[in-house]
């Protein structure tokens, strides 16, 4: 269980990019590397699986229960150091306590006894640096502290006086990284663009762990590695169903890998096909799941796809059928995209969305369900999380949950259900225990 958190004090201070780097430098030095990703994102664990070669999963304490998150820190098994990549700035999270807390990385940083290590962008400041990096470790005293990466240095100068700043606030620096504009990820509208469409990943990431090994202390990074003891055992969530027909492509493919990995140790068997192939899913799946995506940059294709959206309708009409966030835009009956042009999705749901009247919706969810889900009766509490710019211009059929945000507030989005077809703008993370 030994492991390290990989954090900064905000978003965009290039802490991706570290941590695919340092990923990729460990496994090449004969390590057995597992990734976590403390938080809801469902984009970056497959860009830590293409570094080191382990799935990673989501920790999240604000959507997970303790035995949940026990069950997820067990595929650690096996890995002779963890390495979990923060979400926002380390001590970022909701208002309201969740299940275990308030999702923040310094939460799961704490729980499982991992220190951190700060990256911290020195852009435009030098010894000012330090004070920022020494007000993150005094914030919380009890949080283990690796220490510092400093990143986007501008020349040995800077170095310099900004480690000097960090030598009078005894903060260990780690690393240096020279400023480069060649390390930063393609990005789109939800973040990170998905590891399956970049051009050259693998070289990409080799570029990086070549970068940290010039410019990092890899055996103190090593040695800095610490873990707390093991929690009792848990349990993942289990199946919806025996066999589990899953889209999966470029336009579907936001699952989370403890869901997987909980069907498949339930027992079920996962059927994957790619509704962008113009494939049906199988026909004698007992569910057909259409995860989170980006159909809205595939929907001339997903239109066309006739055999996909005939097996579909095939299956509902005896079968259930969930989509989550573009699994349930294309479950509806037309989403126009960026341009105005209107496309034709499955029709199993009277549900029309737009990408041309864009609207940023974000956060985490708690739904009670009004309707049976995923093997969840109605009245079901579950936690979520929702991430998209779409806008709803049309949902006709009847609701299929009461949601509310991280601190109770009702959230429009209710998702929809029309007899055994059902979709949700969040994407469930798990039900509530307790």
């Amino acid at each position: 269980m030994k492991g390290l958190m990989i954090s900064a004090p905000a978003s965009g201070t290039g802490k991706t990019t570290v941590m695919l780097g340092l990923l990729r430098a460990l496994k090449q030095d004969g390590l057995t590397v597992q990734p976590f990703k403390s938080g809801p994102d469902y984009i970056d664990p497959a860009f830590h699986h293409a570094a080191c070669g382990r799935a990673s999963f989501n920790m999240d304490s604000w959507a997970m229960a303790p035995d949940l998150l026990n069950a997820i820190a067990a595929h650690s098994e096996g890995a002779d150091i963890c390495v979990a990549e923060g979400s926002m700035g380390l001590y970022d999270g909701v208002a309201t306590r969740g299940q275990t807390g308030f999702g923040s990385s310094a939460e799961t940083a704490a729980r499982m006894g991992w220190p951190v290590v700060l990256v911290v962008d020195v852009g435009g400041q030098a010894q000012s640096a330090a004070a920022t990096a020494l007000g993150f470790q005094a914030y919380a005293p009890e949080l283990p502290f690796a220490g510092v990466i400093l990143n986007r240095v501008a020349s040995p100068r800077h170095e310099r006086l900004t480690r000097l700043g960090m030598e009078r606030a005894s903060l260990t620096v780690l690393g240096s990284l020279p400023r480069r504009g060649d390390l930063k990820l393609p990005e789109r509208h939800l973040g990170l663009i998905q590891a399956v469409e970049h051009p050259d990943l693998d070289a990409a990431i080799a570029g990086y762990a070549d970068f940290l090994r010039e410019n990092v202390d890899l055996a103190a990074i090593k040695a800095a590695a610490q873990g707390g003891p093991a929690g009792q055992d848990g349990a993942l969530p289990a199946p919806p169903a025996q066999r589990i027909a899953l889209a999966r492509d470029a336009a579907f493919s936001f699952t989370y890998p403890h869901l997987l990995a909980g069907w498949r140790a339930g027992g079920a068997e996962i059927l994957p096909f790619s509704p962008l192939a113009n494939e049906a899913p199988d026909p004698t799946a007992d569910y057909v799941w259409l995860p989170g995506g980006y159909p809205e940059l595939h929907a001339a294709q997903l239109a066309g796809a006739e055999t996909f959206r005939a097996g579909l309708r095939r299956h509902a009409e005896t079968r259930p059928v969930h989509g989550e966030c573009g699994g349930y835009m294309a479950l509806g009956e037309g989403l126009i995209d960026k341009d105005g042009t209107r496309h034709q999705m499955a029709g199993l749901l009277g549900l029309v969305t737009s990408y041309e009247k864009r609207k940023f919706h974000l956060g985490y969810r708690r739904a009670v369900l009004q309707a049976p889900l995923a093997g969840h009766g109605a009245g079901t509490a579950l936690r979520g999380h929702e991430f998209h710019y779409s806008t709803i211009l049309e949902q006709p059929d009847a609701p299929l949950a009461d949601v509310f945000d991280a601190d109770g507030n009702p959230v429009a989005e209710t998702g929809s259900v029309r007899g055994p077809v059902s979709g949700t703008f969040f994407h469930m993370i798990t039900a509530e225990t307790g």
